[in-house]
């Protein structure tokens, strides 16, 4: 073995070593948000916070560093999209992150997250902001630590947003944004102004939690979710861990009276977990078996939760499946409960948003973040600036804060930066989608069919196989040919909800 074999094999070992104790702190944190009793959080605060540290302490260790610059004088691995090559790019830049920031910092910001998680979740049920307030200050004042440390070009919150959507800026996800809002807003005033509307109290009846999670386990499994290396929990805001090559963990909530939040929910989840399921086993631990970025993460969660799952050919297979599981829908026709999972109504709770409103609550809390960041904004002013955008943006008063400012978990968890992966992930779900589409045929016959492992697998060959061999824009054009835009999921948006509330819109 040569000299240069030798120390791209040690880093290599050093690199695994580091994911496998990553994968300890995120089986804790899983834990953290699912089982763990209700007094855990000073204890596991602790734990999560040395976990932290010593990942924080491999990662930037010098000899990384050095084995670093030998391997990339030598151009090891040749061709530039080797897994090797890979590798060592993607080593570099997040070894080149990691090294500007402090110890004491990132064990701080992880202890801080198991408090502020903790609050967040008892603030949330008695709908009161006080409570969460001063853990929302300490985490503030923490990423904006973080940021200066990590530098910044334009704004504090390029530093953050780095770190979800390697490569993205600040200035050009406002202006992303900016456009979505420009396109949304005369679709949904055209949507509004239709005299058809569905009977969404047909979703609103006696749904038992039990026959929830036997159906939703029965579609995960059926659009590719492994249940042999996967669960499925419950837990007060749903997420997906990927914590190791063979053990993907997803939840969900339920609500006995709403079918919604559980069902779509968890094909959402899924979503996530087959991607994390479908990367290279063989370079697990490495950037070549690791998922890209959240914006393409996200894409895989949209596509199968709204294009493959709220879509009629979906319902066509599954909807007599769904009768025989739910009492309360019998009788109810398919088109009435298709027209009704599809509603397009301005709402409170993003993660229940419809697809139409949805980019509006992104927009909301891109907006709040970057004031948060650049101190135009504190923490006491996050409910009132929250309920006052709401409603401009939507024309509802948020009746109390856990329908508002509370609603989510990621300002808790200190993931401040995460909210505009998820409008990239709409637009980058319907240019997926088309391709798919175009390179394999009628989709639809074939959800109408039962047959979604066809797609399943060109997601797969195109986009989870490659681990983080593209940076994101770069996979885009790969895959369709052409960056990413929003022409797909704006002719999307039209085409299905202009037939479903027959209104006319030119695509």
């Amino acid at each position: 073995m040569s000299d240069l074999s030798a120390t791209y094999k040690r880093l290599l070992e050093t690199q695994k070593r580091i994911a496998t104790l990553g994968s300890v702190e995120g089986t804790l944190e899983w834990d953290e948000r699912t089982y763990m009793p209700k007094e855990g959080a000073p204890h596991r605060a602790e734990q999560r916070a040395l976990l932290a540290g010593l990942r924080h302490e491999w990662s930037t260790a010098l000899e990384i560093g050095e084995m670093l610059t030998e391997l990339e004088q030598s151009e090891y691995g040749g061709h530039k999209l080797s897994p090797e090559a890979v590798n060592i790019r993607e080593w570099r830049h997040d070894y080149d992150r990691l090294v500007k920031l402090p110890k004491e910092l990132v064990e701080e910001l992880t202890r801080t997250a198991t408090h502020a998680q903790d609050a967040w979740i008892k603030a949330r049920a008695s709908r009161q902001f006080s409570l969460f307030r001063p853990w929302l200050e300490k985490t503030i004042t923490l990423k904006r630590r973080e940021a200066n440390y990590l530098g910044y070009d334009d704004e504090p919150y390029d530093a953050l947003l780095d770190a979800f959507e390697p490569g993205a800026k600040t200035r050009e996800i406002a202006v992303v944004l900016s456009q979505l809002r420009d396109h949304l807003v005369p679709i949904l005033k055209a949507i509004a102004g239709s005299s058809l509307k569905p009977d969404v109290s047909i979703l609103q009846r006696e749904f038992p939690p039990a026959a929830q999670e036997a159906f939703g386990r029965q579609v995960a499994a059926a659009i590719g979710y492994n249940f042999n290396c996967g669960r499925l929990d419950t837990t007060t805001h749903p997420f997906c861990s990927g914590l190791g090559p063979s053990d993907t963990r997803i939840t969900t909530r339920y609500d006995e009276h709403f079918l919604n939040p559980a069902l779509f929910g968890v094909i959402h989840e899924a979503g996530h977990g087959i991607y994390d399921q479908n990367l290279p086993r063989e370079h697990w631990g490495t950037p070549a078996g690791d998922p890209v970025s959240l914006g393409i993460h996200e894409s895989q969660s949209r596509l199968w939760e709204n294009m493959v799952g709220r879509s009629r050919a979906f319902w066509e297979h599954w909807y007599p499946q769904a009768q025989k599981a739910f009492p309360a829908l019998k009788g109810v026709k398919l088109d009435d409960f298709y027209f009704a999972v599809n509603e397009v109504k301005p709402s409170f709770i993003r993660v229940e948003a419809d697809e139409v409103t949805y980019n509006l609550h992104i927009l909301l809390r891109f907006e709040l973040e970057r004031a948060i960041l650049n101190g135009d904004l504190t923490a006491a002013d996050v409910p009132e600036a929250w309920n006052e955008k709401f409603h401009a943006y939507f024309g509802l008063k948020v009746p109390d804060d856990a329908t508002g400012c509370l609603q989510d978990i990621h300002w808790s968890s200190g993931y401040i930066g995460y909210f505009p992966t998820y409008s990239l992930g709409n637009l980058n779900a319907a240019q997926f989608f088309d391709q798919a589409r175009a390179d394999l045929g009628d989709l639809e016959e074939m959800f109408r069919r039962g047959e979604f492992q066809p797609l399943r697998k060109w997601l797969t060959d195109k986009i989870h196989s490659q681990g983080r061999r593209y940076h994101p824009e770069h996979l885009m054009e790969v895959v369709t040919g052409k960056p990413l835009e929003a022409t797909a999921m704006v002719n999307y948006l039209k085409r299905k909800f202009g037939k479903l509330y027959q209104v006319h819109f030119t695509v």
